[in-house]
């Protein structure tokens, strides 16, 4: 089954928070001939989002018109502080969670995860000068200092920008197989840390 895999994008992003998830589920489907991930972006209106330093994207869809994903992907940035007080953004993150295989975050993504209440009792991580910040807003997870990335299952956070891009070939290789993942990595020419954890 190919999987409709969304990341979300929002005006500050951190462009390798979204940029290098993007890529290796991209590239795992190209190598595998169009059969694992159907990658798009979205955001919640249409128009032209400005990253954290300055980059212009264009979202492929907007909540409206995106396809329901198996698979989302909140990444980090400035702009996540933007998103914790934005109900209707919350709103469309807890919807999507209840019916996707897997939501992760990147970096400070688990903030907003942890606003829309996805992060209770959950083992979570985020950027390092934000887990004070993510214990506050979700008081009862269980905040870990020394992974780079958690998977529990239905969730999985990682910490800054790089560890995202290990997270996602963390999931290519739960899904697919962890010679997928190696492939993905080697194209891509990436030295994969495969040094998180699975709290299932």
């Amino acid at each position: 089954m190919r999987r409709n895999l969304a990341i979300l994008l929002f005006d500050q992003v951190e462009v390798l928070d979204f940029a290098g998830p993007f890529e290796v589920f991209a590239v795992a489907d190209e190598l595998a001939e169009k059969n694992l991930f159907r990658v798009f972006t979205v955001a919640e209106t249409p128009g032209t989002i400005r990253t954290n330093h300055g980059m212009k994207i264009v979202p492929e869809h907007t909540f409206e018109s995106a396809p329901v994903p198996d698979i989302l992907i909140v990444p980090g940035g400035f702009g996540t502080r933007a998103l914790l007080n934005k109900p209707s953004v919350l709103e469309w993150i807890r919807t999507r969670a209840k019916r996707a295989e897997i939501v992760a975050a990147v970096c400070t993504g688990a903030l907003v995860l942890a606003k829309a209440g996805l992060l209770a009792g959950q083992p979570a991580t985020t950027h390092y000068l934000n887990l004070g910040l993510l214990r506050e807003l979700a008081p009862t997870a269980d905040v870990r200092e020394d992974r780079r990335f958690l998977d529990n299952g239905h969730l999985a956070t990682s910490a800054g920008i790089s560890a995202g891009i290990d997270l996602s070939l963390h999931l290519v290789a739960r899904l697919h197989g962890v010679s997928v993942a190696e492939e993905t990595a080697r194209y891509m020419e990436y030295h994969w840390r495969n040094d998180g954890g699975s709290q299932r």
